[in-house]
């Protein structure tokens, strides 16, 4: 049991208390039988400047009969140097040297091998100054539960001995403080990532956050750099190093020379809101383009939209889409949102792109894919007009209501498929009556868009008619509603079952080829799925 105190140390009656307490829980008496042990202490330092110590943490040190500290090499503990002036001859100092920094070594284990082996023995080594009763004091850089190594004794020995933790102020927090710039505001979110991520991660996260601040830099620069520059944020972040040290360096990253950064460095992209940061992309002035960025926001809330998709959201200026749609997306401060009925796309590509043309980074939501019966084809439309052919345009994509329905029923889609949508508004009926025709002659899984709205309530039984021509009656359909909504319905049924009246424009509908197996695998687990391999193959 790990007992935490938050205010002052124990008078020696409540400790006595204490650690009877504690030995009668663990069972075991370490002491030789008076169930005294020692306390330990995380001790937090702060990030460098010795006079942001807390008044608990110099306490706490002043008081301890054993100071202990991690250090690369003897005689390079930061930690130490911060904390040197509260250090008393009658200490007794354990400095932890980590056997290896980079990760090279012949551990049989390798680096983590070496590392677990390293963290047991200091644990050790603690242990026998606690069980002799003494008070140790484990220092550390900024706070002791952030990235810090005290966290590996806290896991071995917070559990065996009585324990406190002094929280320190961490480097994210000094990093901002000297740059003088917020973190984050209102409903901003803040990603804290370590620089020893993968690139493509670290492009990820950075992309879909709001402000971030990567750790761990030195020899990750060079890909903490290029994965700021992957996801659109180079020219956001700044740099600190060694913040609230006498040799601490401010600036933007981007002008950062990769040899030159030590690992006691942090990237931090601060909060949009109010942002002096340059620009991404022209912001208004005379000739100046902008950017339009078709974003699909899949068939629901904020869990199905990409790390890109959600990065490109917060960053835009400007809005643009179906009322409902921008529903969708968080209210930011700055943000303008222009909406507009479902049945004007043209307009809202047209636009878009004019506020582009005026240096703004405007973002056209869509539901689902925009590529797929959505936006992307109408702002595309526009872009290739004459006045509009230096524009930027991009396109995102977004989960599919296909490929959401589809899952939610198992797989239904996992052999040859076609996608066609029933609304008769842009094409004939003729044309859709005969694509479905020869689309479940060449035995295909069908995904049906748009089956039916108030005024069009017809098409759902006229496809129904033109399948049993080619399907057995029993050939399973799956018809999702809302999928990943709040009102979300997936029902499996036989396509002699499929009534008009079940379906809506917020319904799609899977029907599979000869060979879609629907199985109830258990009372409340009915799955459909079509074999990848055909029986003649």
């Amino acid at each position: 049991m790990s007992m935490v105190e938050q205010h002052g140390t124990a008078p020696d009656d409540a400790a006595e208390t204490a650690g009877a307490a504690e030995t009668a829980v663990n069972g075991t008496d370490s002491t030789g039988g008076t169930g005294r042990t020692g306390r330990l202490y995380g001790v937090g330092l702060g990030p460098g400047d010795p006079s942001l110590m807390t008044l608990r943490a110099v306490e706490v040190i002043t008081e301890a009969d054993v100071v202990a500290y991690h250090g690369a090499r003897p005689g390079s503990s930061i930690a130490r140097s911060i904390a040197a002036r509260h250090l008393r001859p009658e200490h007794v100092e354990e400095p932890l040297i980590y056997p290896v920094t980079t990760g090279t070594t012949d551990h049989p284990g390798g680096y983590q091998g070496a590392m677990e082996d390293f963290y047991t023995e200091c644990a050790a080594r603690l242990a026998a100054h606690l069980d002799a009763g003494r008070t140790v004091a484990v220092i550390s850089e900024g706070d002791p539960l952030f990235y810090g190594s005290y966290m590996h004794m806290h896991k071995r020995l917070a559990h065996r001995y009585p324990t406190e933790v002094i929280p320190g102020v961490t480097s994210v927090s000094a990093a901002a403080a000297r740059l003088g710039k917020p973190l984050v505001e209102g409903e901003e979110v803040l990603t804290v990532l370590p620089g020893t991520l993968p690139e493509e991660e670290l492009a990820a996260r950075l992309a879909a956050t709001d402000s971030a601040a990567v750790m761990k830099l030195g020899r990750t620069f060079p890909h903490v750099r290029r994965a700021l520059e992957r996801s659109g944020r180079l020219d956001e972040a700044y740099y600190v190093e060694r913040a609230t040290m006498p040799a601490e360096r401010t600036g933007r990253l981007a002008d950062v020379a990769a040899d030159s950064v030590p690992y006691f460095s942090v990237a931090v992209v601060p909060s949009r809101v109010g942002s002096s940061a340059p620009p991404r992309t022209g912001g208004g002035e005379v000739g100046e383009v902008g950017e339009v960025v078709v974003v699909g926001l899949g068939p629901a809330g904020p869990q199905w939209l990409t790390p890109q998709a959600r990065g490109e959201l917060a960053a835009a200026e400007d809005l643009v889409g179906y009322t409902t749609y921008l529903d969708r997306v968080p209210v930011r401060p700055g943000q303008r949102r222009h909406g507009s009925d479902n049945k004007v796309e043209s307009e809202r590509a047209e636009f878009a792109l004019d506020l582009a043309r005026r240096g703004h980074r405007v973002a056209v939501v869509s539901s689902g894919d925009p590529g797929v019966f959505a936006m992307a084809t109408a702002v595309l439309e526009v872009a290739c007009q004459e006045q509009y052919r230096d524009v930027p345009v991009r396109v995102l994509p977004g989960v599919t209501a296909a490929h959401a329905a589809a899952a939610a029923a198992g797989a239904p889609l996992g052999h040859d498929y076609a996608v066609i949508s029933l609304s008769d508004r842009l094409k004939p009926w003729e044309v859709i009556a005969e694509r479905l025709r020869k689309a479940v002659a060449a035995d295909l899984v069908l995904a049906l868009y748009n089956p039916g709205s108030r005024s069009r309530t017809w098409q759902v039984g006229k496809a129904r008619e033109l399948l049993l021509e080619h399907r057995a009656p029993d050939t399973p359909v799956v018809l999702g509603r809302d999928v990943g909504g709040p009102e979300e319905s997936v029902r499996i049924i036989q396509l002699a079952q499929l009534d008009p009246a079940d379906v809506d424009m917020r319904t799609i509908i899977l029907v599979g080829s000869s060979q879609t197996q629907a199985v109830r695998r258990s009372d409340d687990d009915h799955v459909v799925w079509t074999p990848r391999r055909y029986p003649e193959a």
